[in-house]
């Protein structure tokens, strides 16, 4: 499967904060997408710059990123987007 990496990084943030392994765990267990580390960081910088996550304080050296409302509304957006191809792709394929 081929997805936008910060799409899947979104995707991994809304059911709890994580943190880039966790991420990275999640996105290849739910999608069967392995997202190398410059790929992951480089999409986190983005989406911060985007205000769509934000990192959250930790007593551990890692750095956990939580879904923002703003990002949020942009993952159901996208996803409501996908959706409609889908059903269409879909329709099209019964249709052929």
């Amino acid at each position: 499967m081929t997805a936008e990496p910060a799409l899947l990084i979104l995707a991994s943030l809304a059911d709890c904060d994580k943190h880039g392994y966790a991420m990275m765990e999640d996105i290849r267990q739910f999608a069967g997408v392995n997202l190398g580390a410059g790929t992951l960081y480089g999409a986190i910088a983005r989406l911060e710059q985007e205000g769509w996550i934000r990192p959250i304080e930790s007593a551990d050296r890692r750095k956990p990123y939580r879904l923002t409302a703003a990002g949020k509304r942009y993952l159901q957006e996208e996803l409501a987007g996908l959706g409609q191809v889908v059903k269409a792709g879909m329709e099209r394929l019964n249709h052929a």
